[in-house]
Order: C-alpha cells, then sequence, then structure tokens
C-alpha cells in the first residue's frame, strides 16, 4: 500500500512492552518511567491480529519490539503466530540481548529470521555506566547463543554518542574482521532522556567515516548506508536520522505496546487500533498509513511526539 506521497510503506514496527530490564540513559531515567498497566498492553492475539492485517495491506517486514521484547510474557507465542503468516517475507527482533542465553533457539524456531542486537561499547565499565543495570558479558553471552541458535545475520546497534563512545568506533568497526556481523552506528536522537543533552554528544554518522577513513561503500541497504572494510566478512552501517533525513525513502509504521498506530516515530498523530477486527481494523490501518507525514522536524523543533522510546518501540 502506497502513503500519500507515493511511498511504498512495507515495514511495520511492532513495540510488545514498554517494560525494559535496562535504564540505558537515552532512554530512560534510572527510577525508570511509568509502566502502562497490564490491561492496556495488546494481548498476545491482538498483537498477531494487527500483524495479519499489516501483512495482507502489503506489509512484508515486521519487527517485534519494545522496551525489551523478551521480557514480555508470550513473546514466543506471538514470534510463532506472527512468524506463520502466510506473505511476511522477514520477521525481526530488537533486543539488548541479556536474555537471548534463555530465548535465542526458541525464537529461531519460532520463525524469527533476524535479530539487532544493541552494543554501544565493548568496555564493561563503559557499558555498566550507560545501561545502568547491564553487564557487558551477559550482552555478548546473548550474541554468542544468538550464533550458536542459528543466527547468520546479526546487527549489532551502537548509537553514536560524543565523548561517551566515539572512541571506540575503530574496536567496534573490528567486529567485523572475522564474522558476518552489520555493526550500525545511529545517530544520537533529541527524544525523551536526551532532547536536551549538550550539543557535543549528538555525532553526525560523518564520525564513523572519519576514523575509519578505509571504509568502502557499498550498495545501500533499507535506511542504512552500508561500507565495509576490505577483506573484512562483516561490514558497517550508518543510519542518519538528523544529519541526512531519509523521511522521503521511509517505508515503515509503528504500533505501540498500547495499539496505537504511530504513522512517524516523531508525530504525536496516532490511530488506536484496540478492539478493532476485520475490515474495521484495516480502515483505521490505511488510514494511518495514508496519514504519514512527508517528513519530521526535529532538527527545526525537535520531536513532536510526547513518548519516550521505550512507550513508542526501538
Amino acid at each position: 500500500m502506497r502513503d500519500d506521497y507515493g511511498r511504498s510503506i512495507e515495514y511495520l514496527r511492532l513495540s510488545v512492552t514498554d517494560k525494559c530490564n535496562l535504564r540505558c540513559q537515552y532512554c530512560m531515567p534510572e527510577s525508570g518511567v511509568p509502566i502502562l498497566p497490564h490491561s492496556d498492553i495488546l494481548r498476545v492475539e491482538e498483537c498477531v491480529a494487527i500483524a495479519e492485517a499489516a501483512v495482507s495491506l502489503g506489509i512484508t517486514k515486521i519487527r517485534i519490539t519494545g522496551g525489551e521484547p523478551l521480557v514480555r510474557k508470550g513473546i514466543l507465542e506471538i514470534c510463532r503466530g506472527i512468524g506463520a503468516l502466510p506473505g511476511l517475507g522477514e520477521l525481526c527482533l530488537t533486543t539488548n540481548g541479556l536474555l537471548l542465553t534463555r530465548y535465542a533457539k526458541d525464537l529461531h524456531a519460532a520463525g524469527v529470521d533476524r535479530l539487532n542486537i544493541s552494543l554501544d561499547t565493548l568496555d564493561a565499565a563503559k557499558y555498566r555506566r550507560i545501561t545502568r543495570w547491564g553487564e557487558f558479558k551477559d550482552a555478548w553471552a546473548g550474541i554468542e547463543a544468538a550464533e550458536a541458535a542459528g543466527f547468520d545475520n546479526i546487527k549489532l546497534n551502537a548509537v553514536l554518542m560524543g565523548g561517551v563512545n566515539d572512541d571506540e568506533i575503530p574496536a567496534l568497526v573490528e567486529l567485523t574482521r572475522d564474522k558476518p556481523y552489520e555493526v550500525r552506528f545511529i545517530e544520537l536522537m533529541p527524544i525523551g532522556e536526551c532532547a536536551h543533552w549538550e550539543k557535543a554528544r549528538f555525532l553526525p554518522a560523518e564520525t564513523v567515516l572519519a576514523a575509519c577513513p578505509a571504509l568502502v561503500p557499498l550498495p545501500a541497504k533499507g535506511v542504512a548506508e552500508r561500507y565495509q572494510m576490505p577483506g573484512y566478512l562483516g561490514t558497517v552501517g550508518l543510519i542518519r536520522p538528523l544529519s541526512h533525513r531519509f523521511c522521503g525513502d521511509c517505508n515503515r509504521i509503528r504500533v505501540t505496546a498500547d495499539g496505537m498506530l504511530k504513522p512517524c516515530l516523531h508525530s504525536s498523530e496516532e490511530i488506536s487500533l484496540r478492539g478493532l477486527a476485520g475490515e474495521t481494523l484495516l480502515v483505521a490501518m490505511r488510514a494511518g498509513i495514508t496519514k504519514k507525514p512527508m517528513s519530521h522536524h526535529m532538527m527545526e523543533r525537535g520531536s513532536d511526539t510526547n513518548r519516550t522510546m521505550n512507550r513508542i518501540g526501538g
């Protein structure tokens, strides 16, 4: 299905929880944020029904997000239900990796095709500072468990933060030497907890190219610009929501854990899908797709949404 600007909308990011087992500095305060009551969260069957409706409208890729999706009760049921939908091309899941030692094999068996794992640093002490509650060894054990389970197209996501992890760019790129990882550097967005951070924290993705000038461009894939170090097995991705808007090519919609369809991450526009079924659900989703704005205005006035990222879906 196409939106009003002619973009083919083929990608749904479906949040299944607003809860998380970490308190990353750029996402949540250490004390946490108000958590939605259980009754407000999409039930397992609602998640699958929304995904099924999306696929019938032309969605071919679905990513399960949170919060941290692996803390969601029924996560494997959700993945099995969505993974079995006829016409779905790819089912992905984004996670901080801490629970993959428990879930990786079952996720692979449930039909999850690919994992994106957050990894902002390789330094154990820094990992603890950034996440507040996490241990690097647990995240790395999760990555190893994912490989052992059969996931061979793992993406490692690092949020670029000036004065925090920009000194580790070469080390993170080095992870691609002997493994087919795609290490993706994502520009920090001024939303939620980091909306008022000092400007020095917000680095353009060009910082990666300056730190690793030997990177060779590859054909683009999705919103990521892709590069590779000569002779390395893996690749490097640059995602530029700020310095180089990809709104004109954006092909995604989002559904929050409480069932609100968001045509744009940074817009306050939301359409409730709770309690809808059949043609009524399809009508609401079509309306959300057609209302997708041409672009965000973060550079001019910041994000318009009043939700934190854990309540939108990463």
